[in-house]
């Protein structure tokens, strides 16, 4: 059984973390990665760098909690709609969509700290390998969903789970940039609303 005064400086801990980490996401989302600095984020937390190095290493492995949080939320959210029967796959590829539509900050400003920090990870191959085997178990997450709602509707994909995934990550992320260079031209959304039905349709075996 953990001492009283232990489960006090854990809960103290725990309650430090967590502001810093939205005081990370507000820094983040307000200057980039590549444009804020511990000190930023401390100010805005109202902290010591001691007490942020003392949580984290490295602006990269606080990007890195921040991704795991939202891993997190995106698996639970996920696994309650891989229980749902009642969905066609088409409703429950809309309803994954919405699920990647819901981040902690506003989805544009997630969808630029990713890309930013991508960036930084292929340039960094120790952050590399950290920051993908995060976004690897979200993939599994999804093309576990993928593989049980094509067994339940027996479906016949012509690609395998993961490979559809990947697919349809590739073009929400392709339409989230387009959107964001062109914002009078395309609205939020809608070129993944649009194709990924007609993917899934694609590679759909009769």
């Amino acid at each position: 059984m953990a001492h009283p005064n232990q489960t006090t400086v854990t809960a103290r801990r725990e309650a430090t973390r967590a502001r810093i980490l939205i005081a990370a996401m507000e820094v983040f989302a307000e200057k980039g990665f590549h444009g804020s600095s511990v000190e930023d984020i401390c100010e805005r937390a109202g902290f010591t760098r001691g007490a942020f190095y003392s949580n984290f290493a490295a602006l990269d492995d606080l990007v890195t909690q921040l991704y795991e949080q939202h891993a997190r939320r995106l698996s639970a959210r996920v696994q309650s709609l891989s229980a749902r029967e009642d969905l066609a796959p088409e409703q429950i590829l809309a309803a994954v969509l919405d699920i990647w539509s819901e981040t902690p900050a506003s989805q544009d400003q997630w969808y630029l700290l990713q890309v930013e920090f991508t960036l930084y990870a292929i340039r960094n191959k120790e952050v590399g390998r950290s920051w993908a085997h995060q976004q690897s178990k979200v993939r599994a997450d999804l093309a576990s969903l993928v593989q049980r709602v094509a067994a339940r509707h027996g479906m016949r994909l012509s690609v395998t789970p993961q490979e559809f995934v990947r697919l349809a990550q590739a073009i929400y992320q392709g339409g989230m940039s387009q959107r964001l260079l062109e914002p009078a031209s395309l609205a939020a959304g809608s070129l993944e609303r649009r194709f990924l039905p007609l993917v899934l349709a694609a590679v759909t075996v009769e």
